[in-house]
């Protein structure tokens, strides 16, 4: 299981980090592997992980700073296949931060996890350099608000072919705010495809979930496939610490999900054993059974209603706002664990 907890203040001085990664010296150089015929190339060399993981503020082991804090520790269920990171000045802008929760799944889950980590924040970075008009952003995802809770504080769109934006007039600042979320729409995508271009992981039953933050200022973006969780830690009106939950659990029996699945021809139920799991299956065989209705790889179950288009929510912060936590679903009853924080944190301000 794992997590990633950022405070809502500025940069900064960062403390020393357990386990910080070893960088190998001059040496002789692997050899890439052999790419398939007729294989397109990806724009990432594993050669560039080492010169990667130097970036000043690019944290991605157990560790803290001022601000911010990761924790990852493997549990009863084989190995840990969860992957996080913090970035702090995050494409070299002030007061920007980006963090991301990872959790893969299947027999090379903890691969993907690792590359999407790598990866996503990369393509992100690029993508927010230039701007995202509100027209593309509009291709990219669809409004999707049945059966959703939405407070007057935060903006929410789905993901689910088309888009549009809703609840505007709450909304300033609002180029910033679709260059963020187009970003991260765009980011997400490409992630996608370059998981596919990928020569040296197969991610046919395997992939990864992925929430993931963009803090600018008051800004916060929220980007959300499959069941890992954001969470933001709130001062109530009786100034007391209270989880506000960000995301949603993006499972196969969530009806808009499940309407997507069924009209792509997948299918949707739970093992005997496990009665309140909802899985994926393939049409005609009872295989892979994914519980979740978005992630990165899997494209066994892409034609099928799995997509890895995300769901993206805003806020704009307040005072009230002290902190986010983000966590995979290893972290169970992540609205008392987040209440633990609450008090936890709030002890050392």
């Amino acid at each position: 299981m794992g997590s990633c907890l950022s405070s809502s203040g500025g940069g900064g001085s960062r403390r020393s980090l357990h386990g910080s990664p070893h960088v190998p010296g001059p040496g002789r150089r692997k050899r890439p592997p052999k790419r398939r015929p007729g294989s397109c190339s990806s724009s990432f060399d594993n050669t560039e992980e080492p010169l990667l993981h130097r970036i000043p503020g690019r944290m991605f082991l157990n560790g803290s700073t001022d601000t911010v804090s990761l924790f990852s520790q493997q549990g009863k269920k084989g190995p840990n296949q969860d992957a996080m990171i913090v970035w702090e000045n995050f494409g070299s802008m002030e007061d920007t931060v980006f963090c991301g929760v990872f959790d893969g799944h299947g027999p090379y889950g903890h691969i993907v996890a690792k590359r999407v980590r790598d990866l996503l924040p990369l393509k992100l970075g690029s993508h927010l350099e230039s701007y995202v008009s509100p027209e593309e952003v509009l291709k990219e995802i669809s409004l999707n608000t049945d059966d959703r809770k939405i407070s007057e504080d935060l903006v929410h769109i789905s993901a689910n072919g088309e888009s549009r934006v809703y609840n505007k007039d709450y909304v300033k600042d609002q180029d910033m705010i679709q260059m963020l979320i187009g970003s991260i729409v765009k980011a997400y995508r490409f992630m996608d495809k370059e998981l596919k271009m990928q020569v040296d992981v197969d991610c046919f039953c395997s992939g990864t979930t992925a929430v993931t933050m963009v803090k600018q200022g008051q800004h916060l973006v929220i980007g959300n496939i499959g069941d890992s969780r954001a969470v933001l830690g709130v001062r109530n009106k009786d100034n007391k610490l209270v989880p506000f939950q960000l995301t949603e659990d993006l499972k196969p029996d969530v009806p808009a999900e499940a309407e997507r699945i069924k009209r792509c021809r997948g299918r949707i139920f739970a093992l005997r054993d496990e009665p309140g799991v909802a899985r994926l299956w393939l049409p005609n065989h009872n295989s892979p059974g994914l519980a979740m209705a978005r992630a990165f790889g899997d494209f066994c179950l892409k034609d099928f209603g799995l997509i890895s288009v995300p769901d993206v929510s805003y806020r704009r912060l307040t005072e009230k706002d002290e902190f986010v936590v983000l966590a995979t679903d290893g972290v169970r009853n992540i609205q008392a664990q987040c209440q633990n924080k609450c008090g936890l944190v709030s002890s050392f301000s």
